[in-house]
Order: C-alpha cells, then sequence, then structure tokens
C-alpha cells in the first residue's frame, strides 16, 4: 500500500481495515447478525411490552455492531453480554468473543470478557430453561453450563489458535525479511571484497610489471647510449653492447610472456567458474565470482612468490656493472632461508634502486650493503653524487619507483626509508622480517 492509499492503482479499503476482503466480510457479517436480532427483537418487544417496531430497530442496532468487531473488540463483546438477557446476539456473542481472543488485546481482558459471558449465558439459560422446561434443577443446570461452555469456550479457543497463528506468521515474515537484508548486505560486503581484491591484484601486476620492463629496459637503453658512443671508435665493445642489449631484451621478453601467460590462465580459470555458477541467485552468484576469482588469483601469487631470489643479485649487480656503473656489494652475515615473498621483495627493492641510479644518477659511484640478521634482512643501496663529466641516457621517470618499493615492503610488515644523503647523494633502506605476516583473505 502505498502513501496514498492506493494499490495497483486502486483506492485501498476505508478506515480501518487492511484488505478489501475484510470488510466484505465484516460488513455480511453485520448484516445477518442485524437481521438475526431484529428477528430476535420481536419476542423481545412481546415480552417487554413494547412496540415491535422498536424491538426489530433495536435488533437492528445491537446486531450491526458486530461490523466494528477488528476496530473495537471489547465494546462488541460488552454489547453482546449486555444484551444477553433479552435473549438476542447469538452471532454478536460467538464472533466478538473469537474475534477478542484473536486480536492483540492483552490476555487478562479477554479472560475477564469471557468468563462475563459464560456467566451471563449461563444465567439466562438457568433462568428460562427453569420456567419451561419441567425437570429437576440438577439437569437445568447441567443443560444450562453445557450450553454457555459451547457458546464460549470454542471460539475463545478458536480465537486464541487463530490470533498465535497470525503473530507467528508474521515474525516469520520478520525474520525473512531480515535474512533477506542481511544477505542482501553479505552481497555487497563480498562485491566490496571482490573489488578490493581486484584492486590490489592489478596494484601487485603493476608494481611487477614496472619491476620487469623499468630494470631491463633501463639497462638496454644504457648500453644502447654506449654502443652509440663506441660504435665508430671501439667496435669490439660495441659488439659487446649489442650482445647484452638482445640479451636484456630477451630476459625482458621471456618475463612477460611469463606473467601473461598466468593472467590468461588465471582469467580463464574464473571465466569458466563463473560460467559454471550461471541460474543461481544473486547472493550466491557473487559469491560464486568470489570463489571463481580465488584461483586467479593463487595462480597469482605462486607466480610471483617464484619469482627472482636473494641469490641472484651477484647477477643483477654484474648487469649494471656491464652497462658501466661501478657499484660495490658488501654482504654481512649468513643467509639463512627466508620465505619466498621476503626475498622476491628483498630482490626487487635492490633492483628498483639500480634502476633510479640508471635514471637519476650516471657515473656515480654505488654501495649495495646486505645484511643477514636474526629474524630480518636488511638492505640499502646508497649512491654518492653524480658525475657532472657522464652523460645520461635520458631515462623517463614515471615517479612510481619509491611508491613501489614502499608498499611492498610495508605489505609484508618491514620498514622503508629513502632520501637525501648529507654527500648530496641519494640513499634507499629496507628492513624485512624473515617471516612475513599471513595474508589476509578477502
Amino acid at each position: 500500500m502505498t502513501s496514498s492509499g492506493e494499490v495497483e492503482g486502486r483506492a485501498g479499503p476505508p478506515l480501518w481495515w487492511v484488505r478489501r476482503r475484510d470488510v466484505v466480510v465484516d460488513v455480511a457479517l453485520g448484516g445477518v447478525s442485524a437481521l438475526e436480532c431484529a428477528w430476535e427483537g420481536v419476542a423481545f418487544a412481546r415480552e417487554a411490552g413494547v412496540p415491535t417496531a422498536v424491538g426489530v430497530l433495536f435488533g437492528l442496532v445491537v446486531g450491526s455492531v458486530l461490523v466494528l468487531r477488528r476496530r473495537w473488540p471489547i465494546a462488541v463483546v460488552l454489547v453482546g453480554i449486555a444484551v444477553a438477557p433479552a435473549a438476542m446476539g447469538f452471532l454478536l456473542g460467538v464472533v466478538g468473543l473469537y474475534t477478542l481472543a484473536s486480536s492483540e488485546v492483552p490476555r487478562r481482558i479477554t479472560a475477564t470478557l469471557a468468563s462475563m459471558s459464560l456467566a451471563a449465558t449461563y444465567v439466562v439459560m438457568y433462568l428460562r430453561t427453569r420456567g419451561d422446561v419441567e425437570a429437576d434443577t440438577a439437569l437445568v443446570v447441567a443443560l444450562s453450563g453445557f450450553v454457555a461452555v459451547a457458546l464460549t469456550v470454542p471460539p475463545v479457543l478458536f480465537g486464541l489458535y487463530i490470533g498465535a497463528r497470525r503473530r507467528l506468521m508474521e515474525s516469520l515474515q520478520e525474520r525473512a525479511d531480515s535474512l533477506e537484508r542481511e544477505l542482501s548486505l553479505l552481497a555487497d560486503r563480498a562485491e566490496e571484497r571482490a573489488e578490493w581484491a581486484r584492486t590490489e591484484e592489478r596494484t601487485r601486476i603493476a608494481r611487477e610489471m614496472h619491476d620487469v620492463v623499468a630494470h631491463r629496459v633501463s639497462l638496454m637503453v644504457v648500453h644502447a647510449a654506449a654502443l652509440e658512443a663506441v660504435a665508430l671508435k671501439d667496435p669490439a665493445r660495441a659488439a659487446k653492447n649489442a650482445a647484452l642489449v638482445g640479451d636484456m631484451g630477451r630476459q625482458a621478453l621471456t618475463e612477460l610472456r611469463e606473467m601473461l601467460g598466468v593472467l590468461r590462465s588465471g582469467s580463464s580459470q574464473a571465466v569458466a567458474a563463473a560460467a559454471g555458477s550461471g541460474g543461481t541467485g544473486g547472493v550466491r552468484a557473487v559469491a560464486g565470482a568470489g570463489v571463481s576469482a580465488a584461483p586467479a588469483a593463487a595462480a597469482l601469487v605462486g607466480s610471483f612468490d617464484d619469482g627472482p631470489s636473494l641469490a641472484e643479485l651477484e647477477v643483477l649487480v654484474g648487469q649494471s656493472r656491464a652497462a658501466g656503473m661501478v657499484v660495490e656489494m658488501v654482504v654481512q652475515g649468513a643467509r639463512p632461508a627466508y620465505a619466498a615473498e621476503v626475498e622476491q621483495t628483498a630482490y626487487r627493492v635492490v633492483q628498483e634502486a639500480l634502476t633510479n641510479c640508471h635514471k637519476h644518477a650516471p657515473g656515480a659511484r654505488v654501495v649495495v650493503r646486505l645484511a643477514h640478521r636474526e629474524g630480518e634482512v636488511a638492505m640499502q643501496v646508497e649512491n654518492g653524487p653524480c658525475d657532472g663529466e657522464a652523460g645520461g641516457a635520458g631515462l623517463p621517470s614515471g615517479g612510481n619507483g619509491l611508491v613501489g618499493m614502499r608498499e611492498r615492503v610495508l605489505g609484508l610488515g618491514g620498514v622503508f626509508v629513502s632520501g637525501p644523503t648529507d654527500a648530496g647523494g641519494f640513499r634507499v633502506s629496507a628492513v624485512l622480517p624473515a617471516a612475513p605476516p599471513a595474508r589476509l583473505t578477502a
């Protein structure tokens, strides 16, 4: 029902009724009750010594009160009790008691009025039976009690049952509505978690692509610049630089192909799982989408965790040395077994720091320090002031290198610090725990 009282374009039921069917039922019962009381009003007028028209009119008014049973059930029962001595209102009393018992009226009021109706019916039946039937007192009492109970107890019990059933249905409906709201909230939260997971994976992929492409391509540009400078003066060195450029390009393509293969396989699994969940409900579809995204995310995580390790740092530093950079590497402590994520992150931090040295500090001396401590590993890449005579290769910078390093380190519960040094260089430092915290599942 809308605020204007219309249901499906039609006017709603009037006054206190909820449905049109209730109006029809109450008006019909009121009409039957009015006719019954009018018929019984003839005998009442004859016994009371009043005109018949008055008795009939009185019966019509009394019987019509039944129309108000849903709005004022207590008043209807009181009217039925009041007219009991006039031997009228049989339907009025029975239906009134049923309505009273099925309504939200407190039970003590229902019990009181039912007791009054029972007593009134018993007294009227006893007085009328004793005067009309020649029988002993015990039979009159038993007959009067039977009639009083038959006219009072069944409608009250039936009304109590209907009221309890109605309240149960309303409670179940409320619980169903509450459950539907909860399921809707769960679906929204699942969608939010799925979107969060997608964003995290996009960020992770972007970091991996940046680390792989930026370092390899930066070295390729540096070697290409050196090749251009010595192409005519030193053909042997030029050929060596050209071979290095080719190796760097092939390595970059290999790593990119591996990542794209993982992305394609993960997307295929997600699409297949989503297609297999067709025909389910909205909430199950959302849940299925979240589950189907899990294989792709797991494949990506597994692929990235199988990436480079600390054992490959010597090779990484050697590539920078081959590009003409003066790099010193200092390792302290024995290397224990670290988690794959820790080794990969440490490698990427050093890799990105060396890439930044190629971009922003050409000709500067670089020191790479790696310290294996109890429960953690620390790394530091520091370059001295840039050599003014060294010509840079003109490498572009997207400004995401330090941001990506910080995200990687903080994501594993580590510490990341970067900034210029007093000597005019730049320093990048990071400390990672040997065992990173457990991943949070979406």
